[in-house]
């Protein structure tokens, strides 16, 4: 089972897209995500949905907006939009506090170790 972690962008329209990706996508949902990190004790956030495979094709797409988004109250509306769709929708997001990607050597090796993390917490499937 692949799994990969595809990074959409960080603004509004980004989390608009993941939004509508959930929404197109409804009966496809593995688990939404809502991941905190800290960078220079700024908090922020990103948003994440993952996606049963599509027929026989063994691939979850994890589309996520990294950290685009300050963490804070009352949340933004790019986080307040992205929660009332998974309302809407019925799926409740899992929040998980991660490091931030700029303590890893690249990007690649930081969407290693979130989707470990997501494996070893049994949100992704293991690999087969």
């Amino acid at each position: 089972m692949i799994q990969r972690l595809i990074e959409l962008g960080e603004g509004y329209g980004d989390v608009f897209e993941l939004c509508e990706l959930a929404k197109t996508n409804k009966h496809r949902i593995l688990h939404a995500f809502i991941l905190h990190g800290k960078k220079n004790d700024k908090k922020s956030v990103s948003l994440a949905l993952a996606l049963k495979p599509a027929g026989d094709v063994p691939f979850i797409p994890i589309y996520s907006c990294r950290e685009g988004i300050p963490f804070q109250e009352p949340k933004t509306e790019r986080q307040l939009m992205f929660e009332r769709t998974l309302h809407e929708l019925d799926v409740v997001p899992v929040t998980l506090e991660v490091k931030h990607s700029s303590e890893f050597g690249s990007i690649d090796h930081y969407h290693q170790a979130l989707i470990a993390i997501m494996r070893l917490n049994h949100l992704l499937p293991p690999l087969s």
